[in-house]
């Protein structure tokens, strides 16, 4: 079967809507890897939307602090500003919803995380010696995880004691009937890899593949959404680059 993986909405609803034609009813499931809000002008949408849908989430370090469940000292000033803000939109039925999701689900053969699975709501993994420790905090074959913002895989072959990290974006489906797997479809809401269109992931657990895939979306529309927030300006401005 073929599912969609999604990871940091962040609140951007034109893209997340972007995403979500462009997935259209091609799969049977969709799995979000955490953020569906913090930075974005659009929490309650894009909250509603993924509940609408029936999408199976878990909680992203923004999630949680825009519940108060993180301080925010962690956070730049800029992600702090944008969590204070969303705090007084999310309505309590989307608060609850929020509240309520898991830090780690395992499926199958899959492990969703948002950050790591030795840490799942904080860690980044963006190195192949951080991939390589987080290996034994899961006992699937693949481990899925977000909070980079970039479409990245770290593969342990059998017996190995180094990971190799690949990235994903634009080299077509990825292998994973050999070895363990770290992989991170990038970002919906927020990309950081210099492409500003979203980006997601396509995984068939028949053939053991996944697939990378990219999505234009009207940035300017959830910019010019921010602004009449009162959003960041460098918030704004990252999406129209990819950073």
């Amino acid at each position: 079967m073929l599912y969609a993986i999604v990871s940091d909405i962040h609140a951007n609803l034109a893209a997340f809507e972007a995403v979500l034609d462009d997935i259209g009813d091609s799969v049977e499931r969709t799995w979000c890897l955490g953020d569906l809000v913090g930075y974005g002008p659009d929490p309650n949408e894009c909250v509603d939307l993924a509940r609408q849908r029936d999408i199976i989430c878990v909680v992203g370090n923004h999630d949680k602090a825009c519940l108060g469940g993180l301080d925010l000292i962690e956070f730049n000033p800029d992600a702090r500003r944008a969590c204070r803000w969303t705090m007084e939109q999310l309505t309590p039925e989307n608060w609850t919803f929020l509240d309520n999701l898991s830090e780690k689900i395992v499926l199958a053969e899959f492990t969703l995380v948002h950050g790591s699975p030795r840490a799942p709501v904080w860690e980044y993994i963006t190195q192949p010696e951080a991939a390589y420790e987080n290996m034994a905090a899961f006992d699937t074959r693949v481990c899925l995880v977000g909070h980079t913002h970039v479409p990245l895989a770290f593969y342990l072959p059998e017996s190995a004691r180094a990971c190799e990290r690949r990235w994903l974006s634009g080299v077509g489906p990825l292998d994973l009937n050999a070895g363990r797997w770290i992989l991170n479809p990038g970002s919906v809401g927020q990309p950081r890899d210099g492409d500003p269109a979203a980006s997601y992931m396509i995984l068939d657990d028949d053939a053991m593949t996944v697939e990378v895939h990219r999505v234009p979306y009207p940035v300017e529309k959830t910019q010019q959404r921010m602004e009449q927030a009162g959003l960041p300006g460098n918030l704004i401005l990252r999406l129209s680059f990819g950073w």
